[in-house]
């Protein structure tokens, strides 16, 4: 019997309820069904916005709570709870209370995975850091798994997954909530103020981040970012060893960086990659080498590393060449949805841009951006909920002039692009940063990169 088996058997005459049926849990309620256990998807999106894959669902023997009320009235032993909803949500208190266990499809997976586990999280860079890893254990043959916030999900492929197979995982704060497992090795590429729409306080947050590396042995590895206070005060609390890397200092173990090249510091001092090596712009993505150069270890050999380096050309949606009209470059970072990824993108162009920002208001500080904004930008255009608050932290910034940046709004997202492109000249960049998420006009970031990168094809 196989972990998959093992854990779904203990399931058996239980009621099982699955809180949301997005992508990530559509597996496991298969599975479920698979495995013949009592279970009720609820979700709420009435029964007429349900896709073809949610009623063949039903029809195989799941049944649905739908509607507004879906969490009302609910009665179960087990609950998968979706990353989006938060635990501590008043309906899934009162059945934790009655004796129900919360878990996730996510901690199911790390249940039963056979392979070691990568896992990356942070505020920014998650998604790169975490396809780098991939990329280079992939480069040098391994066979990778790579899920989580990217990828699939991975939980119905576990009995495919070899113990000598590589499986790197994004996860979010969210799924950190209460989970009771850390990976193998975990990565924190940084932390700041991000989610407070959804998390209570800053130190929620940073305590659901934790978990990736609380529940450590001392056989494990924690890499972290030396230059973040946040993440650097993890050192003392670390079960396994731990390594950092650095753009500011030398780490006592870990890789730094100097002379305009990366560097890994042990017993030597070994150079690893010269800035020049790394076809991704931007200094943030030095970082995220830096991550996943600890990361892999010595799995990776040296030649390797410089091959992948050289040739990968980043993940849509983050600082993604669209194309040159009319001699302007458009540039699509629509997976810059908090001021800190905004101001790594910024930093990432040596002349001064023409920005499109603005997004759906998660309750963060934009005070930091002002400054970076003044700094970086010639000509800003907001559209979206948080135009105001970014307006707001350019005009008192320090190093503010009237007319500097000149700053336009426009609400229609759509012809934001379209007025950036008429305000462009030849040499231009245009980048859309938005230093937001993007729910207050589309689905997600991906769609909102996707509709930008359109208009920009259009133009």
């Amino acid at each position: 019997m196989t972990r998959l088996d093992s854990y779904f058997e203990k399931l058996k005459g239980k009621k099982v309820l699955v809180l949301g049926v997005g992508v990530s849990n559509r597996p496991l309620v298969r599975l479920l069904l698979r495995y013949g256990i009592d279970v009720t998807c609820c979700d709420k999106a009435p029964r007429e916005k349900l896709d073809a894959e949610v009623l063949e669902l039903e029809a195989r023997g799941a049944k649905l709570h739908l509607g507004e009320g879906y969490l009302d009235g609910l009665n179960g032993d087990v609950v998968f709870r979706t990353p989006g909803l938060h635990p501590d949500t008043p309906q899934i208190k009162a059945l934790r209370e009655r004796g129900a266990v919360v878990t996730s499809e996510m901690e199911a997976f790390f249940a039963v995975c056979p392979a070691p586990i990568i896992a990356v999280t942070g505020s920014d860079g998650k998604t790169t850091t975490t396809t780098l890893i991939s990329e280079l254990l992939k480069k040098q043959g391994f066979k990778v798994w790579i899920g989580g916030n990217i990828g699939t999900p991975l939980l119905d492929k576990a009995d495919e997954i070899g113990p000598e197979d590589k499986v790197v995982l994004e996860l979010s704060s969210f799924q950190l909530m209460y989970f009771p497992y850390s990976s193998h090795v975990a990565v924190i590429t940084n932390l700041s103020p991000n989610h407070l729409d959804i998390h209570k306080d800053m130190e929620e947050y940073v305590t659901a981040k934790e978990n990736l590396y609380l529940h450590q042995t001392e056989d494990d590895l924690l890499i972290l970012n030396r230059d973040n206070t946040i993440t650097h005060s993890f050192v003392p609390k670390a079960k396994g060893r731990v390594l950092e890397f650095s753009r500011q200092t030398e780490p006592e173990r870990g890789v730094f960086f100097r002379d305009n090249a990366i560097w890994r510091k042990g017993e030597t001092v070994e150079k690893l990659l010269d800035r020049s090596d790394i076809l991704l712009p931007g200094v943030h993505n030095v970082e995220n080498y830096m991550a996943a150069i600890l990361a892999v270890g010595d799995a990776v050999s040296l030649e390797n590393l410089r091959a992948v380096a050289r040739s990968f050309g980043g993940v849509e949606h983050r600082i993604e060449l669209v194309r040159e009209k009319d001699g302007v470059r458009y540039y699509n970072d629509s997976i810059a949805s908090s001021p800190t990824r905004t101001i790594a993108g910024l930093r990432s162009f040596e002349q001064k841009l023409i920005l499109i920002a603005g997004g759906y208001d998660k309750h963060v500080p934009f005070e930091p951006l002002g400054p970076e904004i003044v700094e970086h930008v010639k000509t800003l255009i907001l559209t979206g909920a948080t135009a105001p608050k970014i307006e707001a932290a350019v005009l008192a910034a320090p190093n503010y002039a009237p007319g500097c940046p000149e700053i336009l709004h426009e609400e229609d997202f759509y012809e934001a692009i379209r007025l950036a492109s008429r305000v462009a000249k030849p040499g231009d960049v245009v980048i859309l940063s938005p230093a937001g998420p993007a729910f207050d006009k589309f689905k997600n970031f991906m769609v909102r990169g996707r509709e930008f990168k359109k208009t920009v094809m259009e133009l």
